[in-house]
């Protein structure tokens, strides 16, 4: 499942200046960077080097989110950022948002570094922002409207034969069943399927609650992987300081549990 965009209009501005500041950096960090492997042990943040006072110190706390692992890495990271970004650079305004990010970021990788601490390999990425505009938009727009990408009708998503053939018959009884019952016709009812829009905190949980069981099993197995799941969860706890960084109108509309 893949957000593809928010479907809710901004109350105080059309244009995310920030959001699309941020990607448009992001995107020019990767084509500097090319194949330079040595840039992310410098710019990156390696635990190791981290805690032993080497490398790019503190500063990559910040570096680290506008690195990216490839263009796949780059593209689902900002695709998520400008569908859940837009809205809450919406109601803090272009600068506020951007220090929410770092800050977001900042957190994230402080867990991270906690979490792997003899971890010589370097982690970049914004996602770990990007958890924390996750969390913000949870609790500004818990009902909002995220349309989604849904790929998994009819493909193998368990490791058992059993289990994915039983998945096979589900997804063909619900897909028939929901062809021939919709009112939108056959194309409409496709687009449907596999780009239906669901609520926030449906998208949202189900993104948080996957990094759960790979973040204890990073931890308690002490294993190394390829994704931060710590700085996942870090920078979604960091998305808590949303209210520190709202428009005083949006506040003062969340307080009283006004629309934003």
């Amino acid at each position: 499942m893949f957000p593809v965009n928010d479907t809710e209009q901004n109350r105080y501005t059309s244009l995310p200046f920030m959001t699309l500041a941020i990607i448009l950096v992001n995107i020019l960090s990767l084509v500097a960077v090319g194949n330079d492997i040595g840039v992310y042990y410098v710019l990156g943040t390696t635990p190791a080097l981290v805690i032993s006072q080497q490398g790019g110190g503190a500063l990559t706390a910040v570096t680290h989110m506008f690195l990216h692992g490839g263009l796949f890495h780059l593209i689902s990271n900002m695709l998520a950022l400008w569908v859940f970004g837009r809205r809450v650079e919406d109601v803090c305004g272009p600068w506020r948002f951007l220090a929410f990010y770092l800050a977001c970021g900042f957190m994230a990788d402080i867990i991270a570094v906690i979490t792997r601490m003899h971890s010589d390999i370097p982690g970049v990425g914004a996602s770990g922002a990007l958890y924390g505009v996750m969390a913000a938009y949870l609790m500004l727009f818990p009902k909002g409207r995220i349309r989604v990408l849904f790929l998994y009708w009819f493909l193998p998503v368990f490791n058992m034969t059993v289990l994915n053939g039983l998945w096979l018959g589900v997804s063909l009884i619900f897909w028939a069943g929901y062809i021939l019952t919709a009112d939108k016709g056959l194309i409409h009812s496709l687009i449907s399927l596999y780009f239906p829009t669901l609520r926030a905190y449906l998208v949202i949980l189900f993104f948080v609650l996957l990094e759960i069981p790979r973040a204890l099993q990073v931890l308690v197995l002490d294993i190394e992987a390829s994704i931060g799941h710590w700085a996942h969860l870090g920078g979604f706890f960091g998305g808590l300081l949303i209210f520190f960084f709202l428009r005083s109108d949006a506040f003062h509309r969340y307080r009283n549990e006004l629309p934003l």
